[in-house]
């Protein structure tokens, strides 16, 4: 396929980076204090380690939008779970976003434009046009139909684990579930991906812009 080891590690580092940490602590580390101090205490904790993490952000002068997202899905979470007096409604949020993800995929699929190719259009900003050609879209479509069932597998089996009411093991899956498996999906559609559109035989973004003719050398980096 061509598609060397650099090239990939070089794609994950424009979407995965220092949020992957914030993103998996604060929900174990709420889980932890719950089974030692209570639910309060595992409240209060969790809203202390995301402003903390927040305040790192700024210092570090990472962009200020991550350590406010962080911050506002501890927050929500931690009030949920505080609102309902159980430590399984922290995971309310991460449920929801998966049945919006869910829902976002579907519909995307039915309208005939692929979530997948809207993701790639606001990361590297693309025009839509090159998105929509019949010998591109295949791929993205694909591509989304792939991400539809792992989004629908997990939202089956956090909801199972929900109604059981086991905050530890939904921490865990969740956790699981979240950076380490969207590492590999990501992985698996930039290989499928960029394999699917030399199949296809289309222009590349750069041929495409430039409105060359046929034979066209193809994508040959990013999806």
């Amino acid at each position: 396929m061509g598609i060397k080891q650099s090239e990939i590690l070089e794609e994950l580092k424009s979407v995965v980076s220092g949020q992957t940490f914030d993103a998996l602590l604060p929900p174990l580390v709420f889980v932890l204090i719950n089974g030692f101090f209570g639910l309060d205490a595992a409240v209060v904790t969790a809203l202390g380690l995301a402003i903390m993490l927040g305040v790192i952000r700024i210092i570090r002068k990472h962009t200020w939008m991550y350590a406010l997202g962080g911050l506002v899905g501890v927050s929500l979470a931690s009030g949920l779970a505080y609102l309902t007096r159980s430590a399984a409604g922290y995971f309310i949020p991460a449920i929801a976003g998966s049945a919006l993800l869910l829902t976002l995929a579907l519909g995307s699929i039915t309208a005939g434009k692929p979530l997948a190719a809207w993701a790639s259009h606001l990361t590297r900003g693309w025009p839509l046009e090159w998105f929509w050609r019949r010998d591109v879209k295949p791929a993205y479509l694909e591509v989304t139909l792939f991400w539809t069932a792992l989004i629908l597998i997990r939202l089956i089996i956090q909801i199972i684990l929900f109604q059981s009411g086991d905050p530890a093991r939904l921490a865990w899956v969740n956790a699981l579930l979240g950076w380490p498996v969207i590492i590999v999906v990501l992985v698996l559609s930039y290989i499928y991906g960029i394999w699917r559109l030399r199949r296809l035989g289309g222009p590349g973004v750069e041929e495409f812009q430039a409105e060359k003719e046929p034979p066209w050398q193809g994508q040959t980096r990013g999806f």
